[in-house]
């Protein structure tokens, strides 16, 4: 179907694969614009079955059960994001000469002339928290705006909204299906490895990520301490005038942006940025000021501070800013210790940099590893950890890391992955704990051995904090 804006649907066989955020309002827009539209789905669910009879009642065939034909005459088919790219479904239409966009694609050949420009953000941590900061600071600045994307929103509701401009969180699984994204200014926060499951390796993973750069108008925003994320700007093609902008927890160079004395200084966007800098915001302006949330504010502010944003908006932004529950939340003190709801970092890169914002902890970990391994966590971390309480079903891979690098540090091995095990686990936090600790749920695992998520682990360990206390 080209790589253009495509204006005529009518008649045009569209398959959209899978139901759920992203493909109930693809096909809904689809069958709205004209077009023939199927959706065919894996699952045959209670929930699936109701979402067949809503859209069906729009004129959409919906075939539950059976992702895995491509329906003959097929024009075009529309992911959503998560299905794989090996999917027989997928080998079919490339067999076929049938193209395959993902819901970001479909909504970015959907813009009209005034649609919004988008700036985007990737990385394997802190996609959201940087999303909806950027989002509050362009509000601040008295923007038309939403966070929109990977956070939950569909793309597809906003982009011909009646919008400024987007706050954009991509995921990797998106960027692969969207060819011919061209952000107004795009970051990568930082590259570990995840999903390699899905991607086949972390070169391909990358990559992914590497795109939400291709064809970038005004600013490139990379992690100056991590260099991969530099790598991929220079390989990426850009638009001539598009800059390279750092960021850094330390004093910035020029084109950079970077924390001076507890200040968050801009010497990027600033009139001759070889000698002069711009204050942007205290680093108490940042909640929590731990050190991977002000780079993520760093992050925010130089996205918005390339689409032309005042300095005062960044500070205004960031104090309005209200982070999301389970990211390295504070629940309660207890008898002088500190106990934090990270159950967002599912990954070790995430619990590392949750690690990393406290001196004295005792670490409850475990869940599914999805693969990880734990030595160089454990290694980087051990100077920090008091005493560890593991659980979960690959608890024994931690357990090994930690006697290995850690063997002097306490641990106790729950053998359970029961939903009950967090009040037990937060017992024996407290009683390895003394006063000034930080007790830091930060698993470096997935959560689906014993929650249905990450934000019932979170409930799970801040009603067990409230039952000691």
């Amino acid at each position: 179907m080209g790589s253009g804006q495509v204006t005529d649907w009518q008649g045009k066989h569209v398959v959209v694969a899978g139901l759920g955020v992203s493909g109930v309002p693809a096909a809904k827009v689809l069958r709205g614009l004209g077009a023939e539209v199927t959706v065919v789905n894996d699952g045959d669910d209670d929930r699936a079955r109701a979402q067949a009879d809503d859209l069906r009642e729009l004129g959409v065939t919906v075939r539950l059960g059976d992702g895995s034909t491509l329906p003959e005459g097929t024009d075009l088919v529309v992911t959503a994001p998560g299905w794989q790219p090996d999917k027989p479904l997928f080998t079919a239409a490339r067999a076929a000469g049938v193209e395959i966009w993902g819901d970001v694609e479909l909504a970015w050949r959907l813009r009209g002339p005034d649609a919004p420009p988008w700036l985007c953000v990737t990385g394997t941590n802190g996609k959201t928290t940087t999303t909806r900061m950027l989002a509050s600071i362009l509000t601040a600045a008295g923007l038309r705006t939403a966070a929109v994307g990977n956070i939950g929103v569909s793309l597809l509701d906003a982009v011909n909204g009646d919008y400024d401009v987007l706050a954009v969180e991509l995921s990797s699984y998106q960027l692969h299906w969207a060819p011919s994204l061209r952000a107004h200014s795009a970051a990568v926060l930082n590259l570990a490895p995840d999903h390699l499951d899905w991607h086949g390796s972390m070169e391909a993973y990358a990559a992914d990520k590497g795109r939400v750069y291709e064809g970038n108008r005004v600013a490139c925003v990379y992690n100056a301490a991590d260099k991969a994320t530099e790598d991929l700007v220079r390989e990426a093609d850009v638009e001539e005038g598009c800059r390279a902008i750092g960021f850094t927890l330390g004093t910035p160079g020029p084109s950079q942006l970077g924390v001076v004395e507890g200040i968050l200084v801009d010497r990027a966007f600033v009139e001759n940025r070889h000698k002069n800098a711009q204050e942007l915001a205290e680093v108490a302006d940042v909640d929590p000021p731990a050190p991977h949330n002000i780079a993520n504010a760093l992050a925010a502010a130089a996205l918005a501070r390339a689409y032309g944003v005042p300095a005062a908006a960044v500070r205004d932004g960031l104090r309005a800013f209200t982070p999301d529950a389970h990211r390295i939340a504070h629940v309660a003190d207890v008898a002088g210790v500190a106990y934090v709801d990270d159950s967002k970092a599912t990954n070790t890169h995430a619990a590392e940099a949750s690690l990393a914002a406290y001196e004295s902890i005792v670490w409850i970990a475990g869940g599914l590893a999805k693969g990880a391994t734990f030595d160089e966590l454990v290694a980087r971390s051990a100077q920090r950890l008091r005493g560890v309480v593991l659980f979960g079903a690959d608890r024994a891979l931690i357990r090994e890391a930690l006697a290995r690098h850690a063997p002097e540090v306490p641990v106790v091995d729950l053998d359970r992955t029961d939903t009950g095990a967090m009040l037990q686990a937060v017992r024996e936090a407290q009683r390895l704990a003394a006063e000034g600790d930080t007790v830091l749920l930060a698993p470096a695992c997935a959560s689906m051995d014993m929650f249905t998520n990450y934000n019932q682990r979170g409930d799970a360990f801040a009603e067990a904090v409230r039952e000691i206390g």
